[in-house]
């Protein structure tokens, strides 16, 4: 439990649950709705750590107990027993452990994540529909909601561009770890020829933030486009021009929505999109004065991708940042990311 006890203060933890409660009984808690859900989400989150961390405390003392139990009479079916409690054990202390490490701020936000192809046409375009389904496994294996705010198709398959906003505690937390570019190595099915080719997609994560974040967005820093929604395969969301873009001119940021009928709230969940991106654009200035400080070299363009998917001539995913190596590509793009994602996490702490 040691490895625990600096990521996890329990009496602190409950002290601020106690402190929580009193707020929720005040007579005006409910004068500001946003406010008064954002302190009830974060009492839940406490509670939740708290009877995990309990969980695992419990758990720690059964072990101890059949230890001495299996020091006193050396049977079998005890060893067996603890050591399935032991991998138990582990398994949940990892899960506990990468939890505690999603403390930045908007780590437990949903997430919005953007998938944009890079050269290569209808090769690269596959590749990011093959990302999507990535990504859209891997939420529901994590029993998050997965919404396409905005889908444009390939003239031949795949994917121009993609908008999900994926919804479930700490989505941001989790996905800020893909963001990046993702390299893919095969033989290509749309080359007659047979031929190796490489295409790359960008990933591009940021937290939700709801309207309690004030992010300042001038009138006339950004141009609004309308334009007719339209779905997968080419299908006609609509026949009038509900779709929404959204240009932030200083930065040159564009984003786009048509996942609602109405024009009205398609530009609401453009302009909270807008405002999530240039909180993302913020960040990652700091973090890129921040290796300037320490004297970091850090490249940028297509050619430092965070990831490498390789079909052919040999099966495996590799992630650049980490190290670490998958030789079952298959099962990586069907949505088994926790390795990369829980290894990415913890070599933040370094």
């Amino acid at each position: 439990m040691a490895s625990l006890g600096g990521l996890f203060d329990l009496p602190a933890k409950k002290a601020e649950i106690s402190r929580l409660e009193a707020e929720m009984t005040a007579p005006n808690f409910w004068d500001d709705s946003a406010a008064a859900q954002t302190i009830i989400d974060e009492s839940n989150w406490l509670k939740n750590k708290v009877d995990s961390f309990e969980t695992i405390d419990n758990k720690v003392a059964d072990i101890e107990v059949l230890y001495e139990m299996l020091r006193e009479d050396d049977d079998a079916e005890l060893a067996a027993e603890l050591e399935s409690e032991l991998s138990d054990l582990q398994s949940k202390v990892k899960a506990f452990e990468i939890e505690m490490l999603l403390s930045e701020p908007y780590d437990k936000n949903n997430a919005i994540l953007e998938l944009h192809p890079g050269a290569g046409g209808t090769e690269s375009q596959d590749w990011a529909s093959i990302l999507l389904r990535m990504y859209q496994r891997w939420a529901e294996s994590k029993n998050f909601k997965v919404e396409t705010l905005n889908y444009l198709a390939g003239d031949e398959a795949g994917v121009k561009s993609v908008t999900l906003l994926i919804k479930g505690h700490n989505a941001y937390g989790y996905l800020k770890a893909e963001k990046g570019v993702h390299r893919l190595v095969r033989i290509s099915p749309f080359d007659s020829s047979g031929r190796r080719h490489t295409s790359f997609v960008s990933c591009h994560v940021s937290p939700e933030l709801d309207d309690t974040v004030e992010i300042e967005i001038n009138s006339e820093d950004i141009k609004i486009d309308t334009y007719r929604a339209s779905g997968a395969g080419g299908q006609h969301v609509n026949t009038t021009d509900s779709a929404v873009r959204i240009t932030h001119l200083p930065t040159n940021t564009i984003v786009s929505c048509q996942s609602e009928r109405s024009q009205i709230k398609n530009r609401e969940q453009a302009m909270r999109m807008l405002k999530s991106r240039l909180y993302q654009l913020e960040i990652e200035k700091q973090e890129e004065e921040l290796a300037e400080m320490r004297g970091e070299q850090k490249e940028i363009g297509w050619g430092s991708q965070i990831r490498s998917y390789i079909f052919h001539p040999y099966s495996m995913v590799k992630d650049h940042r980490t190290d670490v190596e998958v030789g079952n590509v298959q099962s990586v793009v069907d949505g088994n990311l926790d390795v990369f994602i829980d290894t990415y996490l913890r070599s933040q702490l370094n």
